[in-house]
């Protein structure tokens, strides 16, 4: 499933949102309860938006259980949902930006922060700090660092999964 055609959905349906922020928020709610059900997350992105249309409701429940599958899966497949690598990189970095955005309200909706291991109170901080990122970003050093942290993040959503669920969250 591609950024676009979800992207797309979102925007026509109102949601307020992108695509990156929806999956953020998707996997948030996901790696802090494996049991969270679609409904709930749809519930959140159109919050103040129309109910999306049956076919656009059947392609974001997909998503959701995709990354459900993905995020559980042990070849280490999940992804961010963000655009390709043709696109500029600044909206690269603005839509990491959103997914991580959306992953913190996903993991706030359900799951409280008094009870977590310094070492996933700190891959939270570091992932609020990359809500603060650059997206004047061009060049090869920023599309290095814009790589390291698209891989940092995806091991940092497994390592927070595996905690969060482990405590039976």
């Amino acid at each position: 499933m591609t950024y676009q055609v979800i992207n797309t959905i979102v925007v026509r349906s109102d949601a307020e949102l992108s695509a990156a922020e929806a999956h953020g928020m998707a996997t948030g709610m996901l790696c802090a309860n494996e049991q969270a059900q679609s409904a709930e997350w749809l519930t959140e992105l159109f919050r103040h938006a129309a109910p999306a249309a049956d076919e656009y409701r059947s392609t974001l429940v997909h998503l959701f259980e995709e990354t459900r599958s993905l995020l559980a899966n042990d070849e280490f497949e999940f992804d961010l949902l963000l655009p390709d690598d043709e696109t500029l990189l600044g909206e690269q970095v603005e839509a990491l930006t959103y997914w991580c955005q959306g992953f913190l309200l996903g993991v706030g909706f359900t799951h409280a922060a008094s009870d977590l291991s310094k070492e996933a109170t700190e891959i939270l901080k570091d992932i609020a700090e990359f809500t603060k990122l650059d997206t004047e970003a061009e060049g090869e050093e920023d599309e290095s660092d814009f790589m390291e942290i698209t891989e940092y993040m995806r091991s940092a959503v497994l390592l927070l999964r595996s905690e969060l669920n482990d405590k039976g969250s």
